[in-house]
């Protein structure tokens, strides 16, 4: 059987399989830049099993199935998206918000929106213009306003239905590794056949986009509009539509220098 145990904020995740192909894969996409943990004791948050049954390759999260494949590569989108489920419910002092997050020049760039807004892709042409990964998916941002790292691997489309899992080297990206103040939170709506239409926008009107695009219940989670509050203060706001992400990415970098 091989293992490896790791955690991420205040999650902690085993991962086992029989099959040494499956380890590899897990390896190279659970978290890739994060330790793993050695010699770890007692139950996990969350447990990760791939077997080999019969032609297939099962995912099991706590010993409940959750998708099914040939090859393990396949099994990484539905792998990545249940250790979201783990882990963002599990934060404590610091609150999610679903929003792509790159680091320019020692600040942070927010592009909020829900899943399948298209985040992913405008990421990675950012990333290919020399920007810093934080996430594809979700901003983590601790009761100082500063954004963390959670660095999953991007999931992408290029073009196809399903998607694919995809590290930030490959588009030759570093990988954030300390909390950083905002400097910039773009809220932009993906219209194909639309021309980039981007204005400035109120700061209490980006607080309201973070409240809208976390997946915390506002009852169950005190403090998180300061929260929000504290990450806007120091953060240049706009709001509008966009085209395609390489067209996008390129206006972005124009903005962002200015």
């Amino acid at each position: 059987m091989y293992h490896f145990d790791l955690r991420v904020f205040n999650c902690s995740i085993r991962v086992e399989t029989d099959c040494i192909e499956a380890h590899a894969v897990l390896q190279r996409y659970i978290f890739p830049s994060l330790p793993r943990v050695a010699n770890a004791v007692g139950k996990p948050d969350i447990s990760i099993r791939v077997i080999q049954v019969a032609d297939q390759l099962q995912l099991l999260a706590d010993d409940v199935v959750v998708a099914s494949a040939r090859e393990a590569i396949q099994l990484v989108p539905d792998l990545i998206r249940t250790l979201d489920d783990a882990v963002v419910p599990r934060l404590t002092t610091a609150r999610a918000v679903h929003a792509g997050a790159v680091l320019w020049r020692e600040r942070a760039l927010l592009l909020p929106g829900s899943t399948h807004a298209g985040k992913s892709s405008l990421v990675t042409e950012l990333l290919r213009r020399g920007a810093t990964y934080l996430s594809d998916e979700y901003a983590v941002i601790d009761s100082e306003g500063l954004v963390h790292p959670y660095p999953r691997v991007l999931l992408v489309r290029n073009g196809r239905p399903e998607q694919v899992p995809m590290l930030p080297a490959e588009c030759n990206a570093a990988v954030g590794e300390a909390p950083s103040p905002v400097g910039w939170i773009l809220s932009l709506q993906y219209l194909p056949e639309s021309a980039w239409n981007v204005k400035a926008a109120a700061q209490s009107e980006a607080l309201l986009i973070l409240l809208r695009n976390t997946p915390h219940i506002m009852a169950e989670s005190p403090g998180m509009v300061q929260v929000f509050e504290r990450a806007v203060r120091g953060a240049t706001c706009y709001v509008g539509h966009r085209s395609e992400a390489t067209d996008a990415a390129d206006h972005i970098m124009r903005l962002i220098n200015s």
